[in-house]
């Protein structure tokens, strides 16, 4: 009888975890959201003009861009001519982020009222889908053209001080998450596992 009991036991408790892994996606939750592609935090980004970890090749190779060197003007002890300058770049920078965002966030909404209509065809899609890699290009070519433009603003000594205040020292940025940014973020920028 014991053995009967244990041997239902070993098949029930497997199906039970298999039902319980069958059918979810880890993208279950998602379907509600206004455009599918994006988070509400992505809108709330691209709408803002946040950077959207799109100039990380321009930030973790030692270019820094105006809006962080803005906050750590003190510490990396910039100049009021440098900070002057710095605040132009960052207003220039966050209104052509801002259209750039608003045509990204239109390209994408676009493919997916296509995707709710059912009214795409395969060159229709190649458009819709040029339209947003298009959109995206132009957004990230905004962010990263603002970080080589402090590059002639700033001194070698305070270009290296912004690094270290950034955490960006040789050694694991999976470690090591630099004040001001989302951890999780972060980390997925930086194929932390």
């Amino acid at each position: 009888m014991i053995r009967l009991v244990l041997a239902l036991c070993a098949m029930v408790i497997p199906i039970g975890a298999a039902a319980q892994h069958h059918g979810h996606s880890p993208y279950a939750g998602r379907e509600s959201r206004e455009i599918k592609s994006l988070s509400e935090a992505d809108l709330d980004d691209l709408r803002a003009g946040r950077g959207w970890g799109l100039a990380l090749a321009a930030e973790l190779n030692g270019v820094p861009g105006p809006a962080h060197l803005l906050e750590l003007k003190e510490q990396i002890g910039l100049t009021p001519a440098q900070v002057t300058t710095l605040e132009a770049l960052f207003a220039r920078m966050k209104a052509e982020a801002q259209e750039a965002g608003r045509r990204f966030i239109a390209a994408e909404a676009a493919i997916e009222d296509a995707f709710r209509g059912r009214s795409l065809t395969p060159e229709h899609l190649r458009h819709l889908i040029g339209d947003a890699a298009e959109a995206r290009a132009q957004l990230r070519f905004v962010h990263l053209t603002r970080h080589l433009d402090t590059l002639p603003v700033l001194t070698a000594e305070q270009i290296a001080r912004y690094n270290d205040l950034r955490g960006y020292k040789a050694g694991d940025p999976c470690s090591n998450v630099p004040a001001g940014h989302d951890a999780e973020m972060w980390r997925r920028h930086n194929n932390c596992r």
